[in-house]
């Protein structure tokens, strides 16, 4: 997969319910504990955590993507090198009302201290 959601995904309730909730939960939980290392799959991984308690064939289905996005992109990984500068570099992204559900936003944003990432958030 060339990247960890497809383009315009959508996350709604309403669909067939997935036959092993228990798997789903062990395989988001594996990827939760995976964005530690590996930030790209972070929003993704935070799409299909929002539906643990009742997830449906269509959340699975990302659920592999991601999967198969990270068996893609296995040497990715993060690196830090000693700075030529001390130059402190941030970014922001949001997306105004994306929940299909509730209207809620999502926020994120990354600062780097001379080209290398010290700390990062994603919120809803």
């Amino acid at each position: 997969m060339p990247t960890p959601l497809t383009p315009n995904a959508s996350f709604i309730k309403d669909d067939t319910p997935y036959k092993d909730p228990t798997l789903y939960r062990s395989l988001v939980g594996a990827l939760q504990y995976l964005t530690i290392t590996r930030l790209d799959i972070s929003y993704a991984v935070n799409q299909v955590s929002q539906f643990l308690q009742s997830p449906a064939e269509e959340h699975f289905q990302h659920v592999k993507n991601i999967f198969r996005y990270v068996i893609g992109t296995i040497a990715f990984k993060l690196t830090f090198s000693r700075p030529h500068k001390t130059t402190v570099l941030g970014y922001s992204d949001a997306d105004w009302a994306r929940c299909l559900h509730n209207r809620r936003s999502t926020f994120g944003y990354s600062i780097f201290l001379g080209g290398n990432l010290v700390l990062w958030s994603a919120m809803k």
